[in-house]
């Protein structure tokens, strides 16, 4: 199983429930200038889609499960597309076919990196917030670097492909939450009802950050999907 953080994220945004799922041999990889990886980070979605495809050829990893969590989702759509022999299926966790950026968001990004973590963290979270997930997740984008979190976030605000997802011919879970104001589930139903081999699921309190506030409901509905 291969883990895919989303925008100004890393393999921090990964909690143990699926780092160390029972039975699976897990990558949490650090997309290029997040976390350990060093810079430059990615303008386009498809870039970050050749350096993953990259990833499983140089391990010769086979039988992958692809993970991913927004722009993660993005990336794993397209590897989908790609359809690289090693990988067998796709799990997208609060994503879509599209993933349209506010002219805010971009702005705020590229002139006060710390107002927009702020503005970006207060909206990522369900009915029910923690605030030690929240203070963890600041901290985590605080850490990417302005020029990156602005280039993920324009590969996303360019990325659409609700035109190919019939292309896409792996098992897919798609997972969405009834509370991400991020990606709300009318993008996670989209996805499930064009993809042509999708199942769908929706959890009730979370947010976009599900695999963070409700971990073991995740990594249980993944290890089902993985048997």
């Amino acid at each position: 199983m291969l883990l895919i953080h989303g925008a100004g994220g890393s393999h921090l945004t990964w909690p143990a429930a699926l780092r160390r799922l029972p039975d699976t041999a897990v990558y949490t990889l650090d997309l290029a200038g997040h976390g350990r990886s060093q810079p430059p980070g990615r303008q386009t979605i498809t870039d970050y889609t050749q350096d993953v495809l990259d990833f499983i050829q140089a391990l010769s990893l086979k039988n992958v499960f692809v993970v991913g969590h927004s722009m993660g989702g993005a990336i794993a759509q397209q590897i989908g597309l790609a359809a690289p022999p090693a990988v067998v299926g796709l799990i997208l966790l609060g994503t879509g076919a599209k993933l349209r950026v506010s002219p805010q968001i971009l702005a705020a990004v590229g002139q006060d990196l710390a107002t927009a973590v702020s503005l970006i963290n207060q909206h990522l979270w369900g009915s029910e917030p923690d605030g030690s997930l929240m203070t963890h997740n600041h901290q985590l984008m605080m850490g990417c670097k302005p020029e990156v979190l602005l280039g993920d976030f324009i590969a996303c605000n360019q990325f659409d492909l609700r035109e190919r997802l019939p292309e896409i011919a792996l098992p897919a879970l798609v997972i969405s939450s009834q509370h991400d104001q991020m990606m709300p589930p009318k993008f996670g139903e989209f996805l499930a009802t064009h993809l042509p081999q999708a199942e769908f699921v929706l959890l009730a309190k979370a947010g976009h950050m599900m695999m963070l506030e409700a971990p073991e409901t995740v990594a249980q509905l993944v290890q089902n999907f993985l048997q």
